[in-house]
């Protein structure tokens, strides 16, 4: 089995990196295993990576130290729902790996919906976003006000 990524930069590229061919249909990477709320494993090129995603917190659930947090149990199993063993595509912003060692990337579902505002819209994440990767933020804070007012997810229980 093969797996590819795309590789979408809202930076701008090098003058010495190809363009990309219009053509050619967007590969997508496979979806392995979901660590939390907000981070997952991919196979990218014969390897597993682990996802961070970008501009999006989800309650804590496996952070050593740290206790179980409000809604975080029902954030890590819509995550694991929607995501274990589905295409993907990854969009990357500015910064590539996080202080964790972890790929930092936006999650493009096979219909077109991003992922990671999804989580935010249904209450599963709250919007944080670390400069320089801000290509989202705007859509995010839009559906934090629209979960919050709505009391959806963790606005409501926690």
């Amino acid at each position: 089995m093969s797996s590819n990524v795309t590789v979408t930069s809202t930076a701008s590229m090098p003058s010495s990196h190809p363009p990309k061919s219009s053509a050619a249909a967007p590969p997508t990477v496979t979806v392995t295993r979901v660590v939390d709320g907000d981070t997952a494993h991919v196979e990218l090129r014969g390897h597993d990576v682990t996802i961070r995603f970008i501009g999006i917190d989800t309650p804590e659930t496996v952070a050593p130290g740290q206790p179980i947090e409000c809604f975080g149990p029902e954030a890590s199993n819509f995550t694991t729902q929607r995501l274990t063993g589905a295409q993907v595509r990854l969009e990357f912003d500015v910064d590539r790996i996080d202080p964790y060692g972890r790929t930092l990337a936006y999650i493009w579902m096979p219909d077109g919906s991003l992922f990671n505002e999804t989580l935010v819209r249904r209450g599963f994440a709250t919007v944080a976003t670390y400069p320089p990767d801000t290509a989202y933020v705007h859509r995010f804070e839009t559906a934090q006000r629209t979960a919050k007012d709505a009391g959806v997810g963790l606005w409501g229980a926690c």
